[in-house]
This record gives C-alpha cells, sequence and structure tokens, in this order.
C-alpha cells in the first residue's frame, strides 16, 4: 500500500557545489548544535527549553526568509527543514551573522518534522515556492496535496496560517484546487484587492526576486486553520 504522504522518499538533490570554508564549518560546528532530535516528540520545551510559539518553514532555500521570522519575533522558536545541505549552510550563516537563538533545523523531508510535533502546536507554517513539478505524472509529488496539507492542517493552532507562495502559474492553480478541497482551511482573501496587498512580515525571498527578473507574477496565499 502507497504512503498517502509519501514520507519515505526524498526527491531532488541533497548537495550541489563544494562548500566553502566557512559553510563547511558551520555545517560541522553549529549544526550539531541546532539539529532537531533524530527522535521523539518535538515540543517547544524540548527544542527551546520553554513553551514558546511554533513556526516551520518548508524548504527554506538560503535560509534568508526564515532569518527574517526569528529576528523579527525572538519570543517564537523557529524550525527550518530543508534537505539541501548548501542551504542549509546559507541558514546557519544567517544564525551566525544575526546571533539568532531561536532557530532548529531538520535536513531532511519536514513530513519527518511534522509527523513528530502535538497536534495544534504551530502558529505558522510556510511553503515558498517549492519545486512545482509540473509534469502531470509528477504531481503526487508536489507537497500540495490532501495527504502533507491534512497533516499541517492537525499540527496548526485554530486561528494559525499557512502561508504559500509561488510564480508557476500551474503549480498556482492546483493550489487553488487542493486548497479549496480542505475543509480544515479558510482562504482569507476577500477581494481582488487582497492579491495585492503584501504583509510587512512577508518580505520576497531570493527566489521571489529572480523570478520578478524574469517578469514573472508572484502569488502570495493565506490560508487560516478553522
Amino acid at each position: 500500500m502507497t504512503d498517502p504522504l509519501d514520507i519515505r522518499r526524498l526527491y531532488g538533490r541533497s548537495q550541489g557545489h563544494p562548500l566553502r570554508e566557512r559553510a563547511q564549518g558551520l555545517v560541522d560546528t553549529l549544526l550539531p548544535k541546532l539539529e532537531v532530535p533524530i527522535d521523539g516528540g518535538l515540543t517547544a520545551e524540548r527544542l527551546f527549553g520553554v513553551a514558546r510559539p511554533l513556526g516551520l518553514e518548508i524548504g527554506f532555500g538560503k535560509g534568508e526568509h526564515l532569518a527574517f521570522q526569528a529576528a523579527r519575533r525572538p519570543d517564537w522558536g523557529f524550525i527550518g527543514a530543508e534537505p539541501y545541505l548548501n542551504g542549509v549552510a546559507g541558514l546557519l550563516a544567517e544564525v551566525e551573522d544575526r546571533a539568532l537563538a531561536n532557530v532548529r533545523v531538520h535536513r531532511g523531508d519536514a513530513l519527518e518534522v511534522l509527523e513528530r510535533l502535538p497536534d495544534a502546536s504551530l502558529s505558522t507554517v510556510w511553503l515558498l515556492h517549492p519545486d512545482p513539478w509540473p509534469k502531470a505524472r509528477h504531481a503526487k509529488r508536489r507537497f500540495v496535496n490532501a495527504g502533507p496539507i491534512g497533516l499541517v492542517a492537525a499540527k496548526l493552532k485554530p486561528g494559525g496560517e499557512l502561508r504559500i507562495a509561488t510564480d508557476h502559474p500551474l503549480y498556482m492553480r492546483h493550489t487553488l484546487v487542493v486548497m479549496q478541497r480542505m475543509q480544515d482551511f479558510a482562504w482569507t482573501a476577500e477581494s481582488a484587492a487582497d492579491w495585492e496587498i503584501v504583509p510587512e512580515d512577508w518580505p520576497d525571498t531570493r527566489f521571489a526576486q529572480k523570478a520578478r527578473v524574469l517578469g514573472h507574477d508572484v502569488w502570495r496565499l493565506i490560508y487560516r486553520r478553522r
């Protein structure tokens, strides 16, 4: 029987170019201090030593958005999940440069973290510019599908937010269709003008900036847990 979350397989590369000296040093020395424990439940108390709101970024790229959120909300705890080692190294550099004490890192699939979090423990989840997997035969690999999004719903607090960004028209349409079917979420947009409003706590990532240079639209969707 196929696992509906498809959690036993990571897609895409896990490492690109060789790490530079500083990046390798951060992976060797800082990552072990920030890594999510390999087993057991993942409560705020276990990860940060105290109860606090939790945010999760699924696939954080080079970490600039996650670092922005962590610096803006020092009283929160932030978990970033990213299988790409070069991206992990980028986040570690942000953590060191900004002296962030409220970030934890999972080098791997975000579903492995979500499964271990208590229900209704997350305040915000970000999914920013995920791989669109544009071929129809790869559609099951998209994170925005009923299984993964259902798990996100279980882990979000009532009133918590799922924020999604993409510049890929197919992924945008796919997201709207899938999310319309998810009864646990309400789309916060109430008028056409809401598409143009960018929350002050939602800066462009480098992926969004590259998309704009190419002339692509960047869509932002905010869904609230019912």
